[in-house]
């Protein structure tokens, strides 16, 4: 995986503003703490994983608290019945 730059970042966040990219990232890792899955694949440590999620436009200033409340609501129980698991072929 190629690597994540600051100016990545920026391209995403606007405004070459590299404080507001920190108030995002730091928004995020928050959210990563509480529980929130990474909406990216990697291996990397939480913040560098943050960074690839605003990197990849997955993480906005327009976003950032809806992400937990769209977790929320996709978490919708699923009810199986076990004949529904079972097919039996003749």
């Amino acid at each position: 995986m190629a690597r994540i730059t600051v100016e990545d970042c920026l391209e995403k966040v606007g405004d070459d503003n590299r404080f507001s990219l920190i108030h995002l990232a730091v928004e995020r890792v928050r959210q990563h703490r509480k529980g929130e899955p990474f909406l990216v694949a990697g291996k990397n440590k939480e913040i560098v994983m943050t960074l690839r999620e605003i990197a990849a436009g997955k993480v906005t200033f327009d976003n950032i608290f809806d992400l937990p409340k769209q977790r929320k609501a996709e978490k919708t129980p699923v009810v199986e019945t076990a004949a529904e698991e079972l097919i039996i072929e003749e």
